[in-house]
């Protein structure tokens, strides 16, 4: 945090240096001359009581970098220069290679193995995040060494690409060969609970398998669309980034436990193995996120489809409870990482029982979605239902129609002041 003095005070940066400063800091930390390998960094500008202060998260890399040529070694506040010491620099790169699988090397994989035409995609994405950003002036190899995706083992003198290039740009072909137990299933149970109404197996790179995820999502799952400052977002699709991307890129990829991703009647799962730093419910007050695969993980930042480390759970939580006012996801941190997001409320899941019991007869799939959108909100339009599950307002006049016939609506007032009432 620059601007903000040791004991917490904010002095606040002077604001005729504070784009010098974030120009010297971006240029800095991209040039291998200063910081090899280089480590890309998104400073922000925070206006606080009038004062400006800039603010630069650093999450834990899963590489060893060096700063002027120097090496140093972080212990509780020191820094310790061990450059000249060989002994503790092969020991600070095993750590780190021992600690995050997805560095493990490949020497024999080559340019050839990977997407060809995954490399426009990502440097056009990474341009929409920042227009001048670095890897437009690279080529592909280029690109691969400054992300941190080709290394050198420094106990065996082997360099090459790592598992986590395979896992981001490697043919699906390839990308089978160096795991066959990699795959992510997404699979819709809503009718037949037993097996599943749809489903999709991916088992290729990390890129298109986001598109695919976030393509079932949206094939299955309603929007709600909400003003946040003066743009309209889209619910859905805030949330499920966030969802997708934390299965995706925070998971042990060395173990066969395939990671799912299932849409229920009333609940979206997601299962992923895990190397857990904790055991139990996530707290989003009180838990400190750790990388599990950083190289990864901020690569998909560069291409805009993560924030900070952390940012992603916070994120959820919010939107989660304007997506299905008072509800909230669940994080479980354990061997199996998992997250559980509610389609619908406690309020709504009652109204569901009541209705279960109060009917004799079936209801069709639409009549109980109106219901339930009406007996959570009186004053809801039709227009907002039709949006909510994706139908013409002549079908939900259609809907609302039947469950009056069938006593279990009543409009109280007029069609524009008045209100929805469920009967006792």
């Amino acid at each position: 945090m620059l601007g903000v003095n040791d004991d917490g005070s904010v002095e606040g940066v002077v604001d005729g240096s504070v784009q010098k400063i974030i120009d010297s800091l971006v240029t800095n930390v991209n040039n291998p001359q200063q910081l090899n390998p280089p480590y890309y960094l998104s400073p922000d500008v925070i206006d606080f009581k009038g004062k400006k202060i800039i603010h630069c998260y650093v999450p834990e890399s899963s590489q060893v970098h060096s700063t002027n040529g120097k090496i140093f070694d972080r212990n509780e506040d020191g820094d310790f220069n061990i450059t000249g010491h060989s002994e503790q620099v092969t020991q600070l790169y095993l750590r780190k290679q021992s600690t995050y699988s997805e560095n493990k090397i490949y020497p024999y994989i080559n340019l050839s193995h990977f997407k060809e035409s995954l490399f426009p995609r990502i440097r056009q994405m990474a341009t929409n995040e920042r227009s001048d950003h670095p890897w437009l002036e690279m080529d592909n190899e280029q690109l691969l060494s400054s992300a941190g995706l080709y290394k050198r083992d420094y106990q065996t003198g082997q360099k090459g690409y790592t598992l986590a290039a395979v896992l981001l740009l490697g043919k699906d072909e390839v990308i089978q060969d160096v795991l066959p137990h990699y795959k992510t299933d997404a699979i819709l149970r809503v009718e037949n609970v037993d097996r599943y109404d749809d489903r999709d197996e991916i088992c290729t790179n990390l890129i298109d398998s986001y598109d695919r995820l976030m393509a079932f999502v949206r094939k299955h799952l309603s929007d709600k669309f909400y003003q946040e400052a003066d743009q309209r977002i889209s619910l859905r699709d805030r949330i499920f980034r966030e969802i997708v991307a934390n299965l995706l890129i925070h998971r042990e990829f060395t173990n066969a436990y395939p990671a799912k991703f299932i849409i229920e009647a009333n609940r979206v799962i997601t299962e992923n193995w895990n190397r857990p730093h904790g055991n139990g419910k996530i707290d989003p007050d009180q838990f400190s996120p750790y990388p599990k695969n950083p190289t990864i993980a901020k690569f998909f930042k560069e291409l805009g489809r993560v924030e900070e480390l952390g940012s992603g759970v916070r994120n959820a939580f919010k939107y989660v409870n304007l997506y299905v006012p008072g509800a909230e996801p669940t994080f479980v941190e354990d061997d199996v990482f998992g997250t559980i997001v509610p389609l619908q409320s406690k309020d709504r899941e009652r109204l569901g029982e009541r209705l279960g019991e109060r009917l004799g007869e079936r209801l069709g799939e639409n009549e109980k979605k109106v219901f339930s959108l009406i007996g959570e909100n009186s004053q809801i339009t039709i227009s907002a239902i039709a949006e909510h599950i994706d139908i013409s307002t002549t079908a939900v006049e259609n809907n609302i129609k039947k469950l009056k016939e069938k006593g279990l609506l009543e409009r109280v007032g007029s069609a524009r002041g008045g209100h929805w009432k469920v009967p006792n």
